[in-house]
């Protein structure tokens, strides 16, 4: 017996909803696709771009946010997503131009030319393509 997938949607923990969609829908240019209410106050959205899908969920019931995030709740949050395909310079270019400071592209010894940027809940996002490509 085999079985079939045909995608994967991460679902990621973000600390303030309305920050982590200013930063993928308004800067990244994804759109929600559902939500569970509320719009930027809703605790739960589904996002996407491109055929990439993502959902975010925060990580307190209203009414029980503290004032900032604990380092433990985010410890573990610099694992990477990788993002294929599109042109890492012109990601940075386009970044930079709206004001957020990540280091340049670099080549890497396996052949591939990568941005990393880092989101408001410190998740490691790493924009690649193949060197070949150029």
């Amino acid at each position: 017996m085999t079985i079939s997938i045909d995608g994967m949607t991460p679902l990621i923990q973000v600390f303030s909803m309305r920050r982590s969609l200013a930063f993928y829908r308004d800067l990244l240019g994804f759109e929600v696709q559902m939500d569970s209410g509320g719009g930027d106050d809703a605790s739960w959205v589904w996002i996407g771009r491109d055929g990439i899908n993502l959902m975010l969920n925060d990580q307190y019931e209203p009414g029980h946010v503290p004032p900032e995030c604990p380092p433990e709740r985010v410890r573990w949050h610099s694992d990477t997503s990788l993002f294929f395909g599109g042109d890492p310079d012109a990601v940075y270019n386009y970044l930079t131009s709206k004001g957020l400071t990540p280091k340049a592209p670099f080549n890497t010894s396996y052949g591939m030319r990568q941005l990393s940027v880092t989101d408001p809940d410190g998740y490691n996002l790493c924009f690649q393509r193949s060197i070949d490509d150029e």
